[in-house]
């Protein structure tokens, strides 16, 4: 359900192809609290109906004729900031495509299936709904490269002595909605040298989490790379959770490891991969000596993981509000009292590079 506001969540459909603005629109005129204030056929009909119109929310197509779906998000962000939900093909071209447009200042995307399968096309209108319904509560871009407008007080500051004395072997990091841009937020600020192994759980499909940890190895001075069954978690390096299925770490004498699993397996979570999963077998697997830190997105997944966590003696991080795109994870985690500490994005990876 959309949240109930004193007026409707305006949305504005921008894509090529006649069947799929057809699709979109059959099934966000269906959803509760949602009004499709226009139709837009190519990225320069959106820009001008963007600004026309004024909608709250921006359904956009990537590969479009006269201008693509990433310059009509730039124009967009340049002259109106405005929520965009980019519509992406699931394979390695339009995974790299999504995350130069969260890069720009999309604030989420979903993964467009073109199947004539009834179960392929039930999962878009799912995923189409889903997203919609988290970007109605999303804070609203600045521009470009910017990030989001602040909502609350100015941020908490933490005591250098938070990490002092602290017995920290590893960093779990958890993240969904707005995810993709405050990891890498965090992991360019930790430096080459940081001596703890580090893995990452963020909700992704099968085809995103490779070309995403591509992209964050060729920005980041960090050693990172999709992480395959078997992989021994080491210092001066990030694992990323492989998409479509499910993480955990055990131990294995010295060492910890990943295994993958399929979601069969873990019939209890929604999410995929789980951030609970990753962060309570990671606890488990060091015997508490670890960092949990849960950063922007919607639900709670991680809460029950930095739970199990703080039992086992662990310390535990989370992002603020005010630079949340989506506070519900850490706000799950801080409501629920399992947050050591709360920072804004930009000292999180700073605080994270302090464990010695």
């Amino acid at each position: 359900m959309i949240p109930a506001t004193s007026s409707k969540l305006k949305v504005l459909i921008v894509d090529d192809s006649s069947f799929m603005r057809m699709a979109i629109r059959g099934i966000l005129s269906k959803a509760p609290g949602v009004e499709i204030v226009g139709i837009a056929a190519d990225g320069m009909e959106g820009v001008e109906k963007a600004l026309a119109l004024k909608p709250d929310l921006i359904t956009m197509d990537v590969e479009m004729p006269r201008m693509d779906g990433i310059a009509a998000l730039k124009q967009i962000m340049a002259k109106q900031p405005t929520r965009v939900l980019m519509v992406s093909t699931l394979t390695c071209e339009g995974a790299r495509a999504t995350f130069e447009a969260l890069d720009a200042g999309a604030i989420d995307y979903v993964p467009k299936n073109v199947s004539d399968c009834k179960d392929a096309q039930a999962m878009f209108q799912k995923a189409l709904l889903e997203k919609v319904q988290e970007a109605a509560v999303s804070a609203i871009p600045r521009r470009a490269g910017i990030g989001i407008v602040p909502r609350v007080a100015p941020p908490v500051q933490v005591r250098p002595s938070q990490f002092a004395h602290r017995r920290i072997g590893y960093v779990g990091i958890g993240a969904s909605t707005g995810g993709p841009v405050a990891l890498q937020e965090v992991i360019s600020r930790i430096p080459v040298n940081f001596p703890h192994g580090i893995v990452v759980a963020i909700h992704m499909p099968k085809a995103f989490t490779g070309p995403y940890a591509e992209r964050l190895n060729a920005k980041c001075s960090l050693s990172i790379r999709e992480a395959v069954d078997g992989d021994i978690v080491k210092g001066g390096q990030v694992l990323i959770a492989p998409g479509g299925m499910h993480t955990s770490l055990v131990k294995q004498g010295s060492n910890i490891v990943v295994k993958t699993s399929p979601t069969s397996e873990f019939p209890q979570y929604i999410y995929i991969p789980s951030v609970d999963q990753m962060i309570t077998s990671l606890a488990d697997a060091s015997n508490g000596a670890m960092l949990g830190v849960i950063l922007t997105g919607m639900g709670n997944d991680g809460f029950k993981g930095m739970k199990h966590l703080k039992e086992k003696g662990g310390l535990t991080l989370v992002q603020n509000e005010a630079t949340s795109t989506i506070y519900g994870m850490p706000r799950a985690c801080i409501d629920g009292k399992v947050a050591d500490v709360v920072l804004p994005l930009d000292q999180i990876g700073f605080e994270i590079g302090k464990i010695g």
